[in-house]
């Protein structure tokens, strides 16, 4: 079959290219082997940093920053849609032709993967190949930070940094769909606090380089804070985060993107307000986790995107013989919303 490779194994965007000749998976039990080819993989949502760095597994795998967990392949791509091939030994859930989308642990730039069963979707009719392989990594990351890690209950307020992310765009609208009293958010640009509130229905926006979120919050609640905090920023957001959160309060960290050590914080309010703090992966956990919260995710998000309710926001489909544009694209941190290739 045909692959997305890596001149030299690492390298940046122009390194790669598409090796005619990778042995075809095989599925194994309880496996499904899916044709990607005609079908879509999606290059997984950036989101930047105070310093301008990008966290983006496929990036960073590419340049060999971000090593696969163990067993996983070692082509890209963890996001795809497309239609089952074969089944291997075991498998009860899905018949050969069916569509398919999914979260992989690797091993989607290419025609074909293969997969267990239990992380894959079918696509719903209200549902294309394009939209379905925008979905897994970053609304099952919004389910497992509202739901699994944040126990969300309607009726709470939550803080959402970096709501013009990908997670950001999904976990805005999985918690005002649900019932959130107020959902808050911060973003780097008026622009991005903009979409946020007009398109998604935040209650509010903050710019964090201009604004301090957490006093603004706390005026905005009455001073009683939120019951959940959604954080990829890590070190500089860490004391407001403490500052703003409510009386039992949860504090979901996804990401470090200003650094990993906080060095002066005040453990007070973590002692009387009952704080939680929860980091979390999701491309490391075990397959029964993923799933579990794939599940999770039919329950909560795949409704609202079936009957339009949700929406996947893409900003632009390549074809994957241009995937080195696509990267690059991606690295420009230019886009809103994602970026899909067709495996034709």
């Amino acid at each position: 079959m045909r692959a997305v490779d890596i001149k030299n194994g690492v390298g940046p965007a122009d390194s790669l290219f598409i090796n005619e000749n990778v042995d075809t998976p095989i599925p194994g039990k309880g496996e499904i082997l899916v044709r990607v080819k005609n079908g879509y993989v999606c290059l997984s949502t950036a989101t930047p940093s105070k310093t301008k760095q990008i966290y983006f597994a496929d990036l960073f795998q590419r340049e060999g920053k971000y090593p696969v967990p163990p067993g996983a392949p070692s082509t890209l791509g963890v996001e795809f849609s497309g239609i089952i091939e074969t089944l291997g030994e075991d498998v009860t859930s899905f018949k050969e032709n069916e569509k398919v989308f999914g979260l992989a642990y690797g091993g989607a730039y290419a025609e074909f993967i293969a997969i267990s069963e239990k992380l894959c979707i079918h696509i719903p009719n209200e549902l294309s190949y394009e939209q379905s392989a925008g979905i897994p990594e970053t609304w099952m990351t919004a389910t497992q930070a509202l739901w699994t890690i944040g126990c969300f209950e309607p009726g709470q307020k939550v803080l959402i940094h970096a709501g013009a992310s990908g997670v950001g765009i999904s976990a805005i609208q999985l918690a005002v769909s649900h019932g959130a009293s107020a959902v808050f958010i911060t973003a780097g640009s008026e622009e991005k606090i903009d979409f946020c509130v007009s398109k998604l229905g935040a209650t509010a926006g903050f710019n964090y380089h201009t604004q301090d979120f957490a006093a603004e919050i706390l005026k905005a609640t009455n001073f009683e804070g939120v019951d959940i905090v959604i954080d990829f920023v890590g070190q500089s957001h860490f004391q407001k985060n403490v500052q703003v959160a409510a009386k039992d309060g949860r504090i979901v960290i996804l990401a470090l993107l200003s650094g990993n050590v906080a060095k002066e914080v005040d453990l007070g309010p973590i002692l009387y307000k009952r704080l939680r703090i929860e980091g979390t992966t999701l491309r490391s956990r075990t397959l029964e986790y993923q799933e579990v919260l794939k599940n999770k995710f039919q329950e909560k998000g795949l409704p609202g995107l079936k009957s339009g309710k949700h929406m996947v926001f893409i900003d632009k489909t390549f074809s994957w013989k241009d995937i080195a544009e696509a990267h690059k694209l991606l690295e420009s941190n230019k886009t809103q919303g994602k970026i899909i290739c067709l495996v034709d």
